[in-house]
């Protein structure tokens, strides 16, 4: 029976949660024949019937949501029973002619496809090897319904046993996700053959790192109103209206040309860092300006508090990956106070392919359990203690703190773990046994450090970076 309106996203949701549940074919019977092939609420199907009926029965509510029907409870129930008898299983290859797989729509304008890849093929060992790899990536286009988007990607990464965290909006899509390296290549390759990102989204844009699934804690899918969050309705500072690409060679040659004329001060070039400050510490390009700012929500008010420093420059501005400095090279445009905005292609990630001993000195910061990954030998930034070098990062040992801090092993040892000291007392509180005291989650760092620092545009030297 032909499916319309609210019946087609249930429909589509159950094939998901479905798909979602498949337990791979390896790990299915090592003596032979399929046995188990759905696992849910920690029993064992092994008809599709069974599984069917079971995910009707069970899981009607959460069908409707993933549906985003507006009647979730009695709707999703009857839809969902329905689709227990009707669903097409999602490995079945769509028909041909089909160009959105699943969903059943026209050719007209880009629509979401729901197809998983077949991995019926792959042993459980191979798709789920630790030695992988961590992709990073963005795309922004025009997303009609993000709600099925993230239905979609949090199903597909299941399927692949990817970790990590995607953040979907109406201004397109950012991730970061970690697994085998099978399995990223699938992601990459459903990726590149969603209908959605057509002619936007390629090859080049996934930027990728020795890792795998052990880099993040578990898997993170969410609609937000951006991307990246610069704190900044997307409708009043688009990603459409940003600066101008740059190549990693192109990049490359400007920062060349920068550092040589700032070196006889003569440079009418900024060379602007749009991370965090703790990125900046541990890794940044010579000669740049790194704001002292603890998130990028503070960049446009950082902005904002310092248009005089950018008055009639230019500015090379650059950023992990690029997404910062997609909303951040509008942003600034947007005060019409700079001559050129430029950004890094790619971010420092892809830069690094390129020149590993580039301009580009120090460790990468990453947001995962790595925390850093390095091209090349420099250690920048020092123990918060000793002040011997050092660069790696570890959390704050006082669990009312979530800051980053560096200190070697040396004083490590000597229990000197915290970011200040005022989190190191009150580590030392906790771990007496104090009791019936609320401790505040503030701490030193934060409370010293303005929230958005004023640049002093005669007091800026050049950072040689040596």
């Amino acid at each position: 029976a032909p499916v319309t309106g609210g019946a087609c996203g249930a429909f589509q949701a159950f094939s998901l949660f479905v798909k979602a549940k498949e337990v791979p074919a390896a790990a299915r019977c090592p003596a032979g024949g399929e046995g188990v092939r759905w696992r849910c609420c920690r029993l064992a199907f092994e008809e599709l019937s069974g599984i069917h009926r079971h995910v009707a029965l069970q899981h009607a509510g959460d069908i409707g949501q993933q549906a985003g029907l507006t009647e979730a409870g009695q709707q999703a129930g009857l839809t969902a029973k329905q689709a227990a008898a009707e669903v097409r299983p999602l490995s079945v290859p769509a028909p041909a002619g089909n160009a959105d797989g699943l969903n059943g729509h026209s050719r007209g304008s880009p629509e979401i496809s729901c197809t998983l890849p077949d991995t019926s093929h792959i042993s459980y060992d191979v798709l789920t090897s630790k030695v992988g790899e961590v992709l990073l990536y963005y795309c922004y286009c025009e997303v009609k319904d993000p709600e099925k988007l993230c239905a979609w990607q949090k199903a597909l990464c299941q399927h692949l046993h990817l970790t990590g965290k995607v953040r979907v909006a109406s201004e397109g899509i950012n991730g970061t996700v970690g697994g085998s390296k099978v399995a990223t290549n699938l992601y990459i390759e459903v990726m590149l053959s969603q209908p959605l990102f057509k002619d936007i989204l390629c090859q080049e844009d996934f930027k990728s790192s020795a890792g795998g699934a052990h880099c993040f804690p578990d898997l993170r899918v969410g609609v937000f109103k951006e991307i990246v969050p610069m704190g900044i309705d997307p409708k009043i500072v688009s990603y459409k209206e940003t600066g101008i690409h740059l190549s990693p060679q192109e990049f490359h040659r400007e920062v060349e040309q920068y550092l040589s004329q700032a070196s006889q001060g003569q440079s009418d070039t900024i060379l602007l860092d749009c991370r965090n400050f703790y990125e900046s510490k541990i890794g940044h390009f010579q000669g740049c300006l790194a704001p002292d700012i603890r998130k990028f929500s503070y960049f446009p008010s950082y902005v904002d508090e310092n248009l005089e420093l950018f008055k009639d420059k230019r500015v090379l501005m650059y950023c992990t990956g690029g997404i910062r400095c997609e909303r951040g090279s509008a942003y600034l445009r947007s005060k019409a106070v700079c001559r050129e905005v430029y950004q890094l292609k790619g971010g420092i990630h892809k830069y690094l392919e390129e020149f590993p001993d580039g301009f580009y000195r120090g460790k990468l910061f990453v947001f995962d359990d790595r925390y850093a990954i390095c091209s090349n030998e420099d250690i920048i930034s020092a123990c918060r203690y000793c002040g011997t070098l050092w660069d790696q990062y570890k959390l704050c040992s006082s669990q009312h703190c979530r800051q980053l801090v560096l200190t070697c092993p040396s004083c490590h040892n000597k229990g000197l773990t915290a970011c200040c000291s005022v989190c190191q007392e009150k580590e030392l509180k906790v771990t007496s046994g104090a009791s019936g005291q609320t401790l505040k989650e503030e701490c030193e760092c934060t409370r010293r450090r303005p929230r958005v620092p004023i640049e002093h545009v005669s007091q800026r030297t050049l950072d040689t970076g040596k």
